[in-house]
């Protein structure tokens, strides 16, 4: 004999909220790894194309214009680091072997 469903299954919402990320290092540490220090310096085009590869991107994505400017907003919301696009494109218009040399730390350290 069956009995008579008395209780219905809930369905549980589970409610994460993870604080905000920072970046792993900022883009004046050029000098804590020579090997992308060096590389970004004599082959940026290079570094940028290995950056938007171990990215998930295309390896291409580079040769296009603002889309590095994009790769870098892409990773600051990916892992919740504050910011602004304001911020990210003067950071990669005026300073941009070193904001790529920080994209490239980011990326090796979150990996």
């Amino acid at each position: 004999m069956a009995y008579p469903v008395s209780n219905q299954p809930q369905m549980v919402q589970l409610m994460t909220t993870s604080s905000p990320g920072k970046w792993t290092s900022e883009w004046t540490d050029c000098f804590e790894d020579i090997g992308i220090c060096l590389c970004g310096t004599f082959l940026p085009v290079c570094l940028a194309c290995k950056v938007a590869s171990d990215f998930g991107e295309c390896c291409c994505l580079p040769v296009l214009g603002g889309t590095m400017l994009a790769m870098r907003t892409g990773m600051r919301e990916r892992h919740r680091i504050p910011g602004t696009i304001c911020n990210d494109c003067v950071c990669m218009t005026f300073c941009t072997q070193c904001t790529l040399c920080q994209l490239a730390r980011e990326v090796k350290a979150r990996k």
